[in-house]
């Protein structure tokens, strides 16, 4: 059986409104130097291990594997507060906690038991699903292949975020039937290499650079049957799209934040507008109204996706999952 330790044993959160305690605790240490990390490319290492000491990693695991199950609409809430200190930190999680919703939906009892744990002791979960070399995004050419030694991933990836952070890499692979798996890999087993080639612009530092598998020695147990959870109505597809929407949120938050700040300290009007102050000028104070209206808007939207998705875990019919998405 394959077991992977964590740095140092997390905290443990207590309820939602610890979870946002800790979240906002945390944001406002992440906040400071975040912009000359992404500038300077400073991979947040130390961020990122904090967070996930903090025990945040765990809010969603089940209550019957001694989590909190926090809602969706509070884990977006959380990824929100993140994302406006730190893109990059925001967006990083969204894959560990798109694993953990992976393993709820399809995971056995005793791979849910054994990851469950180690997440609670603070185990980071990265990725690594995308592919370059195929000739469309849902082909993959990562393979699970049987030998007589065991199992053994070969392939390529690239957009891992978070893989080089991350103490298991879920890994998008063909079995030997053609289904696609997602496998749990250690990151330091031998054959797992990643590496650092991720150039973007803006959210620099989410080390999603690439991962190569070159005979990696796989745990049956670590296998998770992956494509199966898109064969019936699951709330796997939703439940990704609504943290990406909120490190949306997040950013934009921010830089609305940003903007009063510049509009009431540095402005300056036009010449010939009759006002003294750019944060008394009529057409800035309509625009700037707009964008507010729009964010708040944005915050409601996301309770409501979260209430949704939250309806279709309990009833994963056609219809909620639907209504989720």
């Amino acid at each position: 059986m394959t077991q992977v330790s964590a740095k140092q044993r997390a905290q443990r959160i207590s309820s939602a409104a610890h979870a946002l305690e800790v979240a906002y605790s945390l944001a406002e240490r992440f906040r400071s130097g975040a912009a000359q990390r992404d500038f300077e490319r400073e991979l947040p290492h130390a961020e990122l291990q904090r967070y996930f000491e903090s025990g945040l990693g765990a809010i969603t695991v089940p209550r019957e594997h001694g989590g909190i199950a926090i809602s969706t609409a509070e884990l977006a809430e959380i990824f929100v507060i993140l994302s406006a200190a730190d893109g990059s930190i925001g967006q990083v999680p969204q894959n560990h906690f798109y694993a953990l919703e992976v393993l709820r939906v399809n995971g056995s009892e005793a791979q849910q038991q054994r990851l469950y744990a180690e997440v609670s002791a603070g185990v980071h979960l990265g990725n690594a699903l995308a592919e370059f070399s195929s000739p469309t995004a849902h082909q993959r050419s990562t393979a699970i292949t049987q030998h007589a030694e065991g199992l053994r991933l070969n392939g390529d990836k690239f957009y891992a975020t978070g893989a080089l952070f991350a103490d298991r890499i879920p890994t998008l692979a063909l079995a030997d039937d053609g289904k696609e798996q997602l496998v749990f890999v250690p990151r330091q087993q031998p054959g797992v290499t990643v590496i650092d080639d991720w150039s973007g612009f803006g959210q620099r530092t989410t080390g999603s650079g690439s991962v190569q598998f070159r005979e990696v020695a796989i745990a049956a147990e670590d296998v998770v049957p992956f494509q199966t959870a898109f064969e019936r109505p699951t709330t796997v597809g939703p439940f990704a799209q609504i943290m990406h929407a909120a490190v949306d949120q997040g950013i934009a938050r921010e830089a609305f934040n940003d903007l009063l700040s510049f509009v009431r300290e540095r402005a300056r009007p036009w010449p010939d507008s009759g006002v003294t102050k750019a944060s008394e000028d009529p057409l800035t104070l309509d625009r700037i109204g707009r964008m507010a209206a729009r964010l708040s808007a944005g915050d409601a939207l996301l309770a409501v996706a979260g209430e949704a998705v939250d309806a279709a875990k309990r009833e994963a019919t056609a219809e909620n999952v639907a209504r989720a998405s």
